[in-house]
């Protein structure tokens, strides 16, 4: 008996750690958002609740990171050099999996939170994005693309920092505001919450939103997709009818 108690004692314990442990509940404004012609962008509200063991707010309450994550996928990188007046594709490199999406918000900066090695394990801020090279390039070239990838995306509204974009009230309810714009692309995005307290990352909490077309825009996407070839026919035959009218109106002009 006495050997069995003690085989229930880590178990116990264990659960016990547990409850004392935070607890993240959040929750989204929007579980889906649907791309339509007149598409702007949309708002989205990362929101929830800090659960305390007990129900007691520590001195020091915790911080909150939210970050909003789209789907992987390649994307190359090409470099443009003015040749002989030109502007012309002098190189490129490829990404092997770059997220299509990317946005942070922290109830403060970043580098306040945690060090370099815990944020890049969670890829927290830009410059702790994984975006696997293709490999083959030196690293000053590798270097000098991430940061072009970066600039790109954060210059077309896909990639954003906001150090002070979280906000907590009384120390467990927080909030933040992400701002997706028309030109995300489709696919499941994940909602990231961290809650960090002294350094280390104490608990984590996920949540999935998916982005799709519909409409008209839905029936060319999926056309594209299992009808590539007549879709692709489709292309070049409006692009003449087009060209010929154009063409017509012109003459009639004259």
């Amino acid at each position: 008996m006495r050997a069995a108690k003690l085989l229930l004692l880590p178990p116990v314990a264990a659960l016990l750690m547990g409850q004392a442990s935070p607890r993240l509940v959040p929750d989204i404004s929007a579980r889906a958002v649907q791309i339509r012609y007149s598409f702007a962008g949309a708002q989205l509200l990362l929101f929830g609740a800090i659960l305390y063991p007990g129900g007691r707010v520590p001195t020091n309450p915790a911080d909150v990171v939210v970050v909003l994550k789209g789907p992987v996928q390649p994307i190359v990188v090409r470099e443009k050099q003015k040749i002989a007046g030109i502007w012309l594709n002098a190189d490129s490199n490829r990404f092997r999996s770059a997220p299509g999406f990317y946005a942070v918000a922290s109830s403060r900066p970043i580098a306040d939170l945690v060090d370099e090695r815990t944020a890049a394990i969670y890829e927290l801020g830009l410059q702790n994005l994984q975006l696997s090279p293709g490999g083959g390039a030196l690293p000053d070239k590798e270097r000098r693309f991430e940061s072009g990838l970066l600039e790109l995306m954060q210059r077309n509204q896909l990639y954003a920092e906001h150090p002070s974009g979280v906000e907590i009230s009384e120390g467990v309810l927080y909030r933040a505001r992400i701002f997706i714009p028309s030109r995300v692309p489709v696919g499941t995005y994940t909602a990231e919450t961290f809650l960090i307290n002294k350094g280390k990352v104490i608990a984590a909490a996920t949540k999935e939103i998916e982005v799709g077309k519909s409409g008209f825009e839905r029936f060319v996407a999926l056309a594209a997709r299992r009808y590539s070839l007549a879709y692709g026919l489709a292309a070049v035959l409006l692009s003449l009818l087009l060209g010929w009218l154009a063409a017509m109106a012109f003459r009639r002009r004259l």
